[in-house]
């Protein structure tokens, strides 16, 4: 089976007088074949906290709370893996405005291209079973479903094929927290010009 992890940094929001308002909005797909490596990453890093660290952690790492080391650490483990990425950047200043207050609508037509290039390149074999798992992002039960049923839909019509979406938390599916860290990096790059962990 092949494994599909998404998640996405920056925001969605389109009032640029604030300062936390994100320039760039990027979504990550990392492909692998077996999680199980992938999964194994963060458990070692865990072991090499102290208790200390573990205890200001809830199990989870988030890689914009980390420290330079942690991230590091996470990025270059995964350098070891046979694993794909394929990215997305968006240019909020350039989306139609008529999206700035649709922004599930915005979100799924920027994934459906993400995965659209992926079937259409076949960076993924095609002929076994293909999983997408994606952080989740929305409390609001019928927005994930949604966003599920649209993607798998897509995916039906346009490419013949089953494609199977579940949306979890990092907590739940620890390969999200690796996808956390590589996408993470991406939006350092393009927001802030950063490119030391993009680098790595």
């Amino acid at each position: 089976m092949a494994y599909i992890f998404l998640d996405e940094s920056g925001d969605l929001g389109f009032d640029f007088t604030k300062k936390k308002t994100s320039k760039y909005f990027v979504i990550v797909f990392l492909f692998v074949h077996n999680k199980g490596p992938i999964e194994k990453i963060i458990k070692k890093v865990f072991r090499s906290f102290s208790t200390k660290e573990i205890k200001r952690r809830p199990r989870v790492l988030h890689c914009y709370k980390e420290t330079p080391k942690t991230r590091h650490k996470v990025l270059n483990r995964l350098n070891e893996h046979n694993v794909s990425v394929l990215s997305v950047t968006l240019n909020k200043k350039k989306v139609y405005a008529r999206l700035h207050d649709e922004k599930h609508v915005l979100y799924n037509y920027v994934t459906n291209i993400l995965l659209d290039r992926i079937f259409s390149k076949k960076l993924i074999p095609l002929d076994q079973p293909v999983h997408l798992i994606a952080s989740k992002r929305e409390t609001n039960r019928f927005l994930n479903d949604n966003f599920r049923s649209y993607l798998e839909r897509q995916v039906s019509s346009n490419f013949k094929l089953k494609l199977s979406v579940e949306i979890k938390t990092p907590h739940e599916e620890k390969c999200l927290q690796v996808v956390d860290f590589v996408c993470w990096s991406l939006f350092r790059k393009k927001e802030h010009e950063d490119e030391s962990y993009y680098n790595l």
